[in-house]
């Protein structure tokens, strides 16, 4: 365990905790073939993995959505995937990519594309469960059409924080702040999840806008997975290498001043809102954490 000597004492307490609470860890490197990495679980026909692995696309029609998984559990990583939105009218649709536990007290790390009419910005939705609790929505508009090329959503999950980026740009950072009372994502391994589903109920507008079934089928397209990131196999898990590399500095891995000041400049002129900022749905005074941030 070498690699924690560049820690702070307290980075290093709290990674060494968890490592003794989970075991050995051992750094998995995705394989570039998306059939070793995921699993179709639902669509009837809908999802498909093609150009011998390097291509995997959801499809939605008016009888049904479809989505896959990752075969592997994680435990903190650097995860990143090529994602190309619906295009077109793609109002009522919704995009999920997110990752999640199981249970009651589930955790999970969101992004959701919210559909919308030809020629308005989609919304990039955020969310960060823990223990079974949410509710701590950031959305924004997007600085380029993700429908006319794929681009990179990534999750940065460590001990420290998780950092939501779109091609290596910050937009969010949830801080580990379980010393000041608030709940934070370490104990649970948590699967890859993606669907594309109808929401026409809420999606656009707040369900005003519905669903164009003639412009069906919908469909979204995924490449270029890559996972750093420590995998929970027969219940001991990851992440544990003699020396640090280069394949696990995420461990430790903090926004430098450049990419505090990407955070910013996202969060000045791309955020749309902000559940820290909603003092009429928070009446009684904002979460914790927004008072820490």
């Amino acid at each position: 365990m070498a690699f924690l000597s560049s820690l702070t004492n307290c980075s290093s307490v709290l990674l060494l905790v968890t490592l003794l609470v989970f075991g050995s860890f051992v750094v998995y490197v995705s394989a570039g073939d998306l059939n070793q990495d995921f699993k179709i679980t639902w669509g009837d026909g809908r999802a498909n993995i093609v150009n011998n692995g390097e291509l995997l696309t959801l499809l939605l029609d008016k009888g049904s959505g479809s989505g896959f998984e990752s075969k592997n559990e994680y435990l903190f990583g650097q995860i990143d995937m090529q994602i190309k939105l619906v295009a077109g009218n793609s109002a009522g649709t919704v995009t999920a990519y997110y990752l999640s536990s199981k249970g009651s007290t589930w955790d999970e790390i969101d992004f959701e594309f919210l559909g919308n009419l030809s020629g308005d910005p989609y919304i990039l939705h955020t969310n960060v469960f823990s223990q079974g609790k949410g509710n701590r929505e950031q959305q924004f508009y997007l600085w380029f059409d993700p429908t006319a090329d794929f681009h990179t959503y990534s999750i940065l999950w460590n001990p420290q924080h998780i950092v939501f980026s779109v091609d290596g740009t910050p937009i969010r950072k949830f801080k580990n702040l379980e010393s000041k009372g608030v709940p934070y994502p370490k104990n649970q391994p948590m699967r890859i999840h993606s669907s594309l589903w109808n929401a026409d109920d809420w999606a656009t507008r707040g369900g005003l806008v519905k669903t164009d079934w003639s412009k069906a089928p919908f469909t979204a397209s995924y490449r270029n997975f890559k996972a750093n990131a420590c995998v929970m196999n027969s219940g001991s898990s990851s992440c544990a290498s003699n020396t640090q590399t280069n394949s696990n500095s995420w461990l430790n891995q903090e926004l430098d001043s450049a990419g505090e000041q990407k955070l910013k400049w996202v969060q000045k002129n791309y955020m749309i809102y902000n559940y820290c900022n909603d003092a009429k749905r928070f009446p009684q005074g904002f979460p914790q954490e927004c008072n820490m941030a």
